[in-house]
Formats: C-alpha cells, sequence, structure tokens
C-alpha cells in the first residue's frame, strides 16, 4: 500500500504532490462507503482519537467525529473551556495527561500559529491540524481541492480566486499552498487592509476589482469576515463591505461565463454572497461539507496506518 511522507498532517505546506493525490484516492473510495446504506467499516476497530478543541468549531469538529465513527475508531472528545486549562494547566500536560490514557491519535484546533507543529514535537502521537490560529486549516483546503477536482476532473490549469479577508485566514493560506502544488493558478480579491503583505512572496497575484476577479476565475471561494478576529476596524462597515467584495445572483447572471462558488463556512448570509447564490445551482457548498467527511476519514485512516 502506498503511504504518506508524513506521519503528521501539520499543513498542507508540510506534504507533497503525491500526498494529495493519495489522499484524495483514499477519500474517492471513502465517498463511495458513506454513500452505502452501512456507512461503517471496522478500519480503526483498535485505534482511539482525542479531539481537543481550545477554540470554538461546529462544523469541523462534527466532521471528524463523524469520520472517526464511521472508521469504527474510539472517540474521546476535549472542550477546553470546560477542562483544566482554565485553571492554568499547559498545553503539553493537557495533551499528555490525555495520552496516558493510551490515545492513539489527536485532532487539535488551537488558537496559537504553530500549536500543532509544538505539540508534534514534545508529544508521542500522530497530530492532525484542526486550524492553528490564522496560519493554517490542511483539511478544509484538501476537501475544497477535493471538491473542484470533483466539479472539473482535475485542479491543474484552473483558475481560482479567493476573495475575503486573506490576512486572518488560515483557509485562504491552506488552499493556496494545495491549489499551487496541484498546478492551479490563484489569485486574491479583497479591501487592501484585508491582503497581507507577504501575498507576493506566496507566487499570488492581487486584484482589487471583484468583477474583474469573478470575470478571470473558474472557482470564486468566498471566505468568511471573521469578525471574531477583527481587532481593529479593517472597512468602514459590514454594508460597505458586502456593497463591495459580496456576490448576488445580478453579479453572478451578469458575468460572460458560469463560475463556481465555494465557502468554507459558516456562511454570514447577505455578506460575503446572498442566500440566492449559495442555494443556487453554481454553488458547490453542499458538496463541500460532505466532501469534508470523506477526506477527513482518509487523512486519519492513512496516518493511522503509520502508527507502530
Amino acid at each position: 500500500m502506498k503511504e504518506l511522507s508524513v506521519n503528521h498532517l501539520l499543513g498542507i505546506k508540510y506534504i507533497n504532490e503525491n500526498d494529495i493525490n493519495l489522499i484524495f484516492e483514499t477519500a474517492d473510495h471513502f465517498k463511495e462507503v458513506i454513500n452505502r446504506p452501512i456507512k461503517k467499516v471496522p478500519s480503526l476497530q483498535d485505534i482511539t482519537i482525542a479531539n481537543i478543541f481550545f477554540e470554538n468549531s461546529t462544523r469541523t469538529k462534527l466532521s471528524f467525529e463523524l469520520a472517526q465513527k464511521r472508521l469504527s475508531a474510539d472517540v474521546v472528545n476535549f472542550a477546553a473551556s470546560q477542562s483544566s486549562v482554565t485553571k492554568g494547566e499547559t498545553l503539553i500536560d493537557t495533551v499528555n495527561n490525555i495520552l496516558s490514557m493510551k490515545v492513539d491519535m489527536v485532532v487539535m484546533r488551537h488558537s496559537s500559529p504553530g500549536a500543532a507543529v509544538f505539540l508534534s514535537k514534545n508529544v508521542k502521537a500522530s497530530i492532525v491540524n484542526a486550524g492553528d490560529g490564522a496560519h493554517e486549516h490542511p483539511t478544509q483546503a484538501l476537501l475544497d481541492a477535493y471538491t473542484i477536482r470533483e466539479k472539473f476532473g482535475d485542479v491543474a490549469g484552473k483558475k481560482i480566486v479567493i476573495v475575503g479577508d486573506i490576512l486572518h485566514s488560515r483557509v485562504a493560506l491552506s488552499n493556496i499552498y494545495s491549489l499551487q502544488k496541484l498546478g492551479a493558478e490563484v489569485k486574491v480579491c479583497g479591501p487592501k487592509t484585508l491582503i497581507p503583505k507577504y501575498i507576493g512572496e506566496l507566487g499570488v497575484s492581487v486584484e482589487s476589482d471583484l468583477r474583474k476577479a469573478l470575470e478571470w476565475c473558474d472557482v470564486a471561494n468566498m471566505l468568511r469576515v471573521q469578525n471574531e478576529r477583527l481587532d481593529i476596524s479593517y472597512f468602514p462597515s459590514t454594508r460597505e463591505y458586502a456593497m463591495q467584495y459580496g456576490v448576488d445572483k445580478a453579479l453572478l447572471d451578469s458575468l460572460n461565463k458560469e463560475i463556481v462558488i465555494m465557502h468554507p463556512g459558516p456562511i454570514n448570509r447577505g455578506v460575503e454572497i446572498t442566500s440566492d447564490v449559495a442555494d443556487s445551482k453554481q454553488s458547490v457548498i453542499l458538496n463541500q461539507v460532505e466532501n469534508g467527511v470523506a477526506i477527513r476519514m482518509a487523512v486519519i485512516y492513512l496516518l493511522a496506518s503509520k502508527i507502530k
């Protein structure tokens, strides 16, 4: 059996194109499994996985938990807000206490960039990064690229624009890495205040005009405005942001071609996209959600096969 070149999924930065393609091929198999009447396989009956979320999450946490249960793994859920972390316990102590209960894999979301890398060097378990601050969100990028592959047959040569709050978005950075590794061309579009200064170093061009960006692309990935990360005012108002960088059906219909609309969720309806865009036939948002379970099953299965 082919295997991943890494023992952890810490970020798209640390994996190669072969790893991504292996994850996709494995996800193809699991997508077929989750569409059967009996959606469970006994692949990981001897594996115990801890989901450790130091930041709030609904969709990612549910998706990981469902993926783990579909593979018959034993699952432990840990919410930092209800734990000894609030009493001052360190990250390493918290995780080592959990590992002493014979846990094989840790899926972790943390507000600090690099937390997953730090953990992988200090504890004996396979680590999956479910989002570390404004740094990376590798499984979201994998499911996004997988959805594009499903829609077009291939990612190579496709033109993808990522629209919105690039500065605070771990989804944007992971998407840029994964799409470029798979041969796509990537642009970003958004208010200048929300475009990081280093963006050119990633080989990504910037388009400030939304209409021009949409007329150029095959796929528009509309990012959520992350109000919880905006410590200062980056644009005058939500209404003004929606007018300049939001997509409604009239704008979509006025383009010279039909493009695909993606969104990592949760959607601020009426801000990034209107309801008639989110629910249109050009939207693949629900496909992204379904593919998220298959991709996370693939990642967990492939990493588990490397646990000695």
